[in-house]
């Protein structure tokens, strides 16, 4: 006697060979495609809309290391979403810094994270200058502590002894004032 074919068990393998030997249907394919490049288009026409472009770090970037451009990778946020405030991302911020902390990629980059890279070293010999009207008096020191252009740092006056304060100059010169 011969047993009734099933139906569901013939599907079943029809399916498993439509999909080993060509995948979805053609007709299934082309709108997959389709869709996804309307959503690219939509994406790319949203992201120019937005303009939004932020760098973050394509690699680690361990502390003490000069944050380099081939460091950073540019990317567009998706509509709607903002960058956090206090966050550092273009490249004239990141230029050049130096990272206080590891940076991640793939994350913002916190401004607080990096800071200026240091024209003075702990432990330099360097020139320091007092100015008052016409009188200049210059002397030379070794700093104790580093720092960057702006920065109030300590020095050690070598023909005195005495530990003095004064403010890093753009070339390298420290400016003391009057205590």
């Amino acid at each position: 006697m011969a047993m009734p074919i099933s139906r569901f068990p013939f599907r079943r393998v029809a399916l498993a060979l439509a999909l080993v030997a060509g995948g979805m249907p053609a007709l299934a394919q082309e709108s997959a495609s389709q869709a996804e490049n309307q959503s690219a288009n939509q994406i790319a026409a949203a992201s120019q809309a937005a303009g939004e472009a932020v760098l973050i770090p394509n690699r680690v970037i361990y502390p003490g290391e000069t944050v380099e451009a081939a460091a950073l990778k540019q990317v567009t946020l998706i509509p709607g979403k903002h960058k956090p405030d206090g966050m550092a991302t273009r490249l004239e911020e990141l230029q050049g810094k130096v990272a206080k902390r590891t940076l991640l990629p793939g994350r913002y980059i916190p401004a607080a994270a990096i800071r200026d890279a240091w024209l003075v070293e702990q432990g330099a010999s360097v020139q320091v200058y007092f100015t008052a009207g016409a009188l200049t008096i210059s002397a030379t020191g070794v700093t104790l502590q580093p720092g960057a252009a702006g920065d109030l740092i300590k020095i050690r006056n070598i023909d005195s002894g005495k530990i003095i304060s004064g403010t890093v100059m753009a070339d390298g010169t420290i400016r003391v004032g009057a205590s």
